[in-house]
């Protein structure tokens, strides 16, 4: 839910405006009141916006109270210079709102109000209808999610453990166009501290984790080399230094580069980045820290600007297969996919019955569990922020995914590498045009359709939208 700021803006000539008085108070209440039941918090200026004084004075309050987006109501004829005042005193998002009661020419306010910030540049979301309509709120409230989740990324400090991973150029951003673009810092963490804060780790609670983990999860496949109850202990411990390091240096979202020194010599990353994603662990419920693995600095703040619209746990991915026989994509990475994504529920039991641990495959020497699931179906966002030179872009599309019965499941993963997870995706886009597309290797996805968010905040960022179809 976010903090909105509603401002009414009137008409300039005195007797009008006392006329239109009381209609546009019931108007402003009946629309504050109905963003209010649907969740959000509503400040509301002292009155309607009927000179210029009072146009840079109420708008300068509202700003004061850091709202999330600022509401311009226009029940009726409002002169637009008063919204161009105001605008000038408002640094959050804006939308126009127009009421379409017809006894008063909201509309007409509204257009004029709306031509004069095209005119200046100034960028603004119009929308119509009854103040206490269903759509309108709705729509109100998608444009102030995303205004919040664009708000929230700003003085985020993201850690950045390691470098490069194996010369993958998109998963390695500019700092500077970070700062500038998304008011996001980097903080450059040595991946050597986390294996000298692992070797210190709490003992005792990498055990109870590892019990844990073997008394919920579907299976812990110990082989004596590969994963053993030392090595599994050490992923933990692993865990456990992150998550020090990260509260002492007040990382709010990372990345950990992995390959090859850490997948090599000392242990694979799943574990830690896993429960680093989910909203529990063996301690019981906690916030999801969002990580993406590979270091990949644009896939974390395409899940970070995810989870700001959400709130849940976002899927990080490799777009492994595509099998045409299906129309159906093979989203598999070596084992870091949430366990959430198993059933998607409260219960991390219920989620963790449907997750096993695997040894490590050939590509990691040192060896660890991957943690291994078929993601539960239903409805997904799916895209990812890239660059075309030097550019950001949105690409972005619905999807679903699929789970099939055992046999068929069985089939399907044995055909990549079987002890990683998977989740098996249709997308709203053609093969054709994703894979001529889509501008990395890496793909994430959240539950629902939150594409208007996404769009909003992607505007709001100054970032171009491409959004694919097969309509």
């Amino acid at each position: 839910m976010a903090r909105i700021g509603v401002i009414s803006i009137s008409d300039g000539r005195g007797h009008v405006h006392e006329r239109v008085r009381e209609f546009i108070r019931a108007k402003q209440d009946r629309l504050a009141g109905a963003l209010e039941a649907a969740g959000h918090e509503v400040v509301r200026a002292g009155e309607s916006l009927s000179s210029n004084a009072i146009a840079t004075g109420r708008a300068r309050e509202v700003a004061a109270a850091e709202v999330d987006l600022t509401v311009f109501y226009y029940a009726v004829w409002a002169f637009p210079h008063f919204t161009m005042l105001a605008a000038d005193a408002t640094e959050s998002p804006l939308v126009l709102v127009a009421s379409t009661d017809p006894t008063e020419p909201g509309l007409v306010g509204m257009l004029a109000a709306g031509g004069a910030l095209d005119q200046i540049g100034r960028e603004h979301t119009r929308l119509w209808g009854a103040p206490d309509g269903a759509e309108l709120v709705d729509r109100i409230g998608a444009v102030a999610g995303a205004a919040a989740a664009v708000r929230g990324l700003r003085g985020r400090t993201f850690g950045r453990f390691g470098g490069r991973p194996m010369g993958m150029n998109t998963a390695v951003a500019n700092t500077d166009q970070w700062m500038r673009q998304f008011g996001i810092d980097v903080e450059e963490i040595d991946q050597y501290e986390l294996v000298l804060r692992a070797e210190r780790a709490d003992a005792a609670e990498a055990k109870r984790a590892r019990e844990w983990l073997e008394r919920y999860a579907a299976g812990v496949h110990y082989d004596g080399a590969k994963l053993t109850p030392e090595l599994l202990e050490r992923q933990i411990r692993s865990y456990l230094a992150i998550r020090d390091i990260i509260e002492e240096r007040h990382i709010d979202f990372s990345g950990i580069k992995a390959q090859p020194e850490l997948t090599e010599n000392f242990a694979t990353m799943d574990v830690t980045e896993a429960f680093l994603n989910d909203p529990y662990d063996w301690n019981g419920p906690k916030a999801p820290h969002i990580t993406a693995t590979e270091a990949d600095m644009d896939g974390a703040l395409t899940m970070q600007l995810m989870h700001e619209i959400s709130g849940d746990p976002v899927l990080f991915a490799d777009v492994r297969h595509y099998h045409a026989d299906r129309d159906i994509w093979d989203l598999c990475n070596s084992g870091q996919h949430a366990t959430w994504y198993a059933a998607r529920s409260a219960d991390p039991a219920e989620n963790l019955a449907r997750v096993h641990l695997y040894p490590e495959v050939f590509f990691f020497p040192a060896g660890g569990a991957s943690v291994q699931h078929i993601a539960a179906p239903g409805q997904m966002t799916l895209g990812r922020l890239t660059r075309a030179d030097g550019a950001y872009r949105l690409q972005l599309m619905l999807g679903e995914f699929e789970s099939y019965d055992e046999a068929t499941n069985t089939e399907l993963v044995e055909q990549s590498t079987p002890e990683w997870p998977h989740a098996f995706a249709r997308l709203d886009a053609s093969a054709e045009v994703f894979l001529s597309n889509f501008g990395a290797n890496h793909i994430h996805a959240i539950p629902g359709d939150r594409r208007t968010e996404l769009v909003a905040a992607a505007r709001m960022l100054g970032v171009e939208v491409q959004e694919w179809s097969r309509s």
